[in-house]
C-alpha cells in the first residue's frame, strides 16, 4: 500500500522507544513522521534515522532553529548528514538565508515558521510584536521567507489560503499544523482546523500528532484523518 504523505505525524511521544512503537503500530498506513525538540533529548535523531533507513519512512525534523547566522549554518550543514526531509528554522530572512546556505549539497527543504499556532494576538502583544491582526502578519513574514530562500512556510491552516495566494508562494511547500479532526480538543493550539479545510486551504501536508497517539486505536484514527483528506470537502475550490 502506497501511504499518502500529505499526513505527517507528530511523535509527540516521551523518546525514541515509544516514537518506534507508535510507528510500528501505523505500519503502512503512514509514511511521514515529525519528529521535534520535544523529542531531542530521547534519541530524536537516532529516530529519525532508524525510520528513514531501515523503514524507508519521511523526515520531519522540527527544530525551529534561531540564532546568529554561523551558528544556523554551521547546525544545519551538520543536520543536512542525516539525509532529512524537512527542517524548520524561524522565518526571519537572516535565518532562511544561513539555514539554505548550511543545506546546500543535499536535497533537505528548508521550511520557515511564520507565527507559531499556538500564539493569538495577546501573545504577540506580550512578546512586543509589531501591531496588526495575525491574519496580515503571517503572509507577510511568509513572503519575505520565500525571498530569502525558503523551500516552504509552516503556518496555521487560516493562513494557508492567503499564503498560498502570494506570487511568491508558487512551487513552494505549505505545512500545517494545528490540525484537528472535528470534535477533538484543541489542546494547546489556538488556530485549529480540519484536516479537509486544511487541504483545501492550500496545504501540501497537515501535521497531526496527539489526536493520533492518544487514540485507542492510534492506526484507525489516522485513516480516518486519510480518509477526509482524501474527500469531496478537501477539494480546492477550483480543483
Amino acid at each position: 500500500m502506497q501511504a499518502d504523505d500529505r499526513l505527517i505525524v507528530a511523535l509527540d511521544v516521551p523518546d525514541a522507544l515509544a516514537g518506534l512503537e507508535l510507528a510500528k503500530t501505523l505500519g503502512d498506513a503512514v509514511s511521514f513522521y515529525k519528529i521535534g525538540l520535544g523529542m531531542l533529548t530521547g534519541g530524536g535523531l537516532a529516530l529519525a534515522n532508524e525510520l528513514k533507513s531501515e523503514h524507508g519512512k519521511r523526515i520531519f525534523l522540527d527544530m525551529k532553529l534561531f540564532d546568529i547566522d554561523a551558528t544556523v549554518e554551521a547546525a544545519v550543514r551538520g543536520l543536512a548528514q542525516f539525509d532529512l526531509d524537512f527542517l524548520t528554522v524561524h522565518g526571519d530572512p537572516n535565518v532562511v538565508r544561513a539555514a539554505r546556505e548550511g543545506a546546500i549539497g543535499s536535497d533537505m527543504k528548508i521550511l520557515a515558521v511564520t507565527i507559531l499556532t499556538s500564539l493569538d494576538r495577546a501573545d504577540l502583544d506580550a512578546a512586543c510584536i509589531k501591531d496588526g491582526p495575525i491574519s496580515d502578519l503571517v503572509p507577510e513574514r511568509a513572503g519575505r521567507a520565500f525571498d530569502a530562500g525558503a523551500d516552504g512556510i509552516i503556518c496555521s491552516p487560516n493562513e494557508a489560503a492567503s499564503i498560498r495566494a502570494l506570487p511568491e508562494a508558487e512551487g513552494r511547500l505549505i505545512v500545517t499544523p494545528g490540525v484537528r479532526p472535528a470534535g477533538s480538543d484543541s489542546g494547546d493550539q489556538k488556530r485549529t482546523a480540519t484536516p479537509a479545510a486544511a487541504i483545501a486551504a492550500g496545504a501540501d501536508h497537515v501535521v497531526v500528532g496527539r489526536p493520533i497517539w492518544q487514540s485507542p486505536s492510534p492506526r484507525d484514527a489516522a485513516q480516518s484523518i486519510l480518509h477526509e483528506m482524501s474527500s469531496p470537502q478537501a477539494r480546492q475550490p477550483n480543483a
